[in-house]
């Protein structure tokens, strides 16, 4: 007769290659992010460079970001079809290439091939960014466990914030190493030995990652139906026999509400990081010493964002969700207008830390609550809500340059990522 333990053997050894396998590709994931922090910060630190070694005004470094983001929500749009298709391998792969393929020219001749450049490695980031943090918020979660599928239930949403919060605490690495490295390289003339070898590096990581145990795409049928504000998914929900309409999308204010910060937040971000190091190199007047420092500057930012994503598990274990959110928002506006009130290094220094620290977890806990909220479903809707994170950061930071330029004024610009923000906290004080 056989016994018990040998009858369940089979299934454990199933789940031991799962679990395996989930750890293969978070690990990947996680790798996947460093390089790309360096490329979707990389205008900010070299933005002070490339006004000068190409003569550019404000509105055309403005561009800049709005060629970079709006070739990325092409690729955004791609993405949302390989993933439906194909499963997330393809994404993954011409993802890296193509940002390989960016990075290693941006510095090869005139501005016109510049923004060839930064638009090859854009379309690049708009595969890899909404495939990465959707494959890790689904996966994510399978790794809690309790002592019954309650308690499961109940840290599902916890993990799933934690897994993407970890996932963008290596994209920081990355953008705070991409400041770094910029300004040290650019004083030693080793710029393009830099670019060069990001390069090396994707090229190397895509020829590792394509064997992976990728999931496969999602099947119509394992498509969960919308799940109305205030519920929770449950593994005892029969899944819809089809996936949701868009019309049915519509109908759920969630959907507005997820667009609107999905639009916003990477947008003064961006905004953000992009543009700290042009406004310190106008203090130049008080002194050179700050105006040589400039490509410096985001590193403040991207490093204090970098540790707030490092903490933000411990966050998540003491705090919800929604208070980390609204403790967030509420920061990052109070360092962005002091900022503006107190345009010195110090308090540049002081407001970019405080804005790092309050914008830490907040896209992770977004993404995290997106794919809890709708499921597998979080694929097909993730095309058109990372499209509008992709949109944002061209738009937020082009209107930044425009009123710069308009205006005579870089302080007048970053007005706009400070608008959005304070909308944003005014959005997560009431329940949704």
């Amino acid at each position: 007769m056989t016994s018990p333990q040998a009858e369940l053997s089979p299934s454990s050894s199933n789940r031991s290659s799962s679990s395996l396998s989930n750890r293969k590709l978070i690990l990947a994931g996680q790798i996947a992010f460093l390089p790309t922090g360096i490329l979707q910060t990389l205008l900010g630190p070299m933005l002070p460079i490339l006004i000068a070694r190409w003569t550019l005004n404000d509105t055309q470094a403005g561009n800049l970001f709005l060629v970079q983001f709006l070739v990325s929500l092409a690729g955004v749009q791609l993405s949302g079809l390989l993933l439906t298709r194909w499963g997330y391998r393809p994404a993954f792969l011409s993802g890296l290439l193509l940002m390989a393929c960016g990075v290693s020219t941006l510095l090869l001749g005139s501005s016109t091939l510049g923004m060839a450049a930064v638009a090859a490695y854009g379309l690049g980031l708009g595969l890899v960014v909404p495939s990465d943090n959707l494959l890790i918020a689904e996966i994510g979660s399978e790794s809690s466990s309790g002592s019954d599928a309650a308690s499961q239930r109940s840290s599902k949403g916890s993990s799933r914030a934690s897994a993407v919060s970890l996932l963008n605490f290596f994209w920081g690495v990355g953008a705070v190493f991409c400041s770094l490295m910029v300004a040290w390289t650019a004083a030693h003339k080793l710029l393009p030995f830099f670019l060069g070898s990001v390069a090396l590096f994707l090229v190397l990581l895509a020829l590792a990652m394509r064997n992976l145990p990728f999931p496969a795409a999602a099947a119509s049928s394992a498509t969960p139906a919308i799940i109305s504000a205030g519920s929770s998914p449950s593994s005892s929900s029969p899944p819809s026999p089809s996936s949701p309409s868009w019309r049915e999308l519509a109908k759920s204010p969630a959907i507005w509400i997820f667009a609107a910060i999905f639009f916003l937040y990477p947008g003064a971000e961006t905004a953000v990081g992009g543009w700290i190091g042009s406004y310190v190199s106008r203090l130049g007047s008080r002194g050179a010493a700050i105006a040589s420092i400039a490509p410096l500057m985001p590193a403040f930012f991207w490093t204090a964002l970098t540790v707030g994503r490092a903490l933000g598990t411990v966050f998540l274990r003491h705090f919800s969700e929604r208070s980390v959110l609204r403790a967030g928002y509420g920061a990052g506006a109070a360092g962005i207008g002091l900022m503006l009130w107190a345009p010195t290094l110090t308090g540049v220094i002081g407001g970019a830390l405080i804005t790092g620290l309050g914008f830490a977890t907040l896209y992770p806990i977004t993404v995290a609550r997106l794919s809890q909220r709708f499921g597998v479903a979080a694929r097909k809707i993730g095309s058109v809500l990372f499209s509008l994170a992709a949109v944002g950061p061209a738009v937020i930071p082009w209107m930044v340059g425009v009123i710069s330029h308009s205006t005579g004024r870089l302080g007048a610009g970053l007005l706009v990522p400070l608008g959005a923000t304070v909308i944003l906290f005014v959005i997560h004080l009431f329940e949704w």
